[in-house]
């Protein structure tokens, strides 16, 4: 029994839903920020002693910290919104096809808001 059926294993000609980018999105979002826990855990280190602390606040107020810190935020911040979707979804708000949609378009709409929040906040 063969099926000859058409196989496109070239990613990029595929046109994916709105709400499969979301969810490809929170699982890399998730992997940055699993990859910036070394980092997260070295700034706490430093920052324990006196003399650390106050070199980190001196380095934090420059400019080029600001916008480093202001993109490790954006996985963050996209992370924390997207998983909140995925909750709801897990308690069935939002599991229809059209529910699906308005919600992953609410999601990149609140998360650049986020986005924009945090830097407004950096500075």
């Amino acid at each position: 029994m063969s099926h000859s059926r058409p196989k496109n294993l070239n990613l990029f000609t595929i046109r994916f839903p709105l709400p499969a980018i979301v969810s490809i999105l929170h699982r890399l979002s998730g992997a940055v920020l699993f990859l910036m826990i070394p980092f997260l855990l070295w700034v706490f280190n430093v920052s324990l002693t006196e003399y650390g602390f106050q070199s980190m606040q001196q380095s934090i107020a420059s400019w080029p910290v600001k916008c480093i810190i202001w993109l490790l935020f954006i996985p963050f911040c996209y992370h924390l919104v997207a998983g909140i979707r995925h909750l709801l979804s897990d308690i069935h708000i939002g599991c229809s096809l059209q529910g699906g949609k308005i919600g992953a378009a609410f999601t990149f709409i609140v998360s650049v808001i986020f986005i924009i929040l945090a830097g407004v906040w950096l500075w």
